[in-house]
């Protein structure tokens, strides 16, 4: 537990909760850091099998960017580094090359840097109250991360339309553009989201690491060159691999190792 920031272990299952409502979950540059070292912990964990990022309430998810910090710092004209620059790793950055799966469970507004968030992640369960936006045009900002996913994402006309008139959409605009993988109740999203994520626990976890290795940087390449590149780590070699075959013909549940 950090200020603001909370990390659970249950279960082969790790949570981050965005804590502070006071500020829509909005995260200072203090927070945002503690938001990487949270996900490299848990990412470390040989234990994890799956991680959650939500934040409390039903409000918000995250309101992006602490604007009232940033107005202090403005105020003292101290140096703000341009996005993935500086002395820190960036904070979105950490949780998009996170190794284990990501869930989010978007509890309520996503908002700028929060909507960024939830585009870090790989899967995404939103309450059917949620709302997003990207208001960046309205505040002068960049939205660096953001647009690059969008415009992995979804169409053109939705992302230009999206980012150039920072409006909110709801949650139905986001599920019709893929943007959300699910909609539930708000009743429903904690324990929706654990059991998407107690189901990808037992799923093989040198494949789903391969899978996101592929998925990220592959996409990226040429489909020849994709095919043969070099991905770690490599499943088809692997104790896993040899179990899962044996199982499937015992018609027994495998019993995974990471190796």
């Amino acid at each position: 537990m950090t200020e603001g920031l909370a990390l659970t272990v249950s279960d082969n299952l790790a949570t981050i909760t965005i804590d502070r409502p006071d500020r829509r979950n909005a995260l200072d540059d203090e927070s945002m850091q503690q938001l990487v070292a949270l996900v490299n912990e848990a990412d470390q964990d040989p234990s994890v099998a799956a991680l959650i990022i939500t934040g409390t309430g039903r409000a918000a998810f995250c309101a992006g960017r602490d604007l009232k910090e940033r107005a202090e710092v403005d105020g003292r004209r101290v140096y703000q580094p341009s996005p993935m620059r500086g002395l820190h790793r960036n904070w979105l950055e950490a949780v998009w090359e996170c190794r284990t799966p990501t869930i989010c469970a978007i509890n309520g507004a996503a908002v700028g840097g929060g909507f960024e968030l939830a585009l870090a992640c790989d899967l995404r369960i939103a309450a059917d109250h949620a709302t997003f936006r990207m208001p960046e045009s309205h505040r002068g900002l960049g939205a660096n991360f953001g647009a690059n996913i969008l415009a992995r994402t979804v169409p053109a006309s939705v992302y230009y339309e999206w980012l150039y008139f920072g409006d909110t959409f709801t949650v139905v605009d986001a599920q019709r553009w893929g943007v959300v993988n699910r909609v539930v109740p708000a009743d429903d999203l904690d324990a929706t989201t654990r059991t998407w994520a107690t189901e990808l626990a037992q799923r093989a976890p040198l494949t789903l690491r391969r899978y996101k290795a592929v998925l990220t940087r592959g996409r990226e390449l040429p489909l020849a060159a994709a095919l043969r590149a070099d991905y770690s780590p490599d499943p088809y070699e692997s104790e896993d691999r040899v179990e899962g075959v044996a199982a499937y013909v015992e018609k027994r549940r495998p019993v995974w190792r990471g190796r």
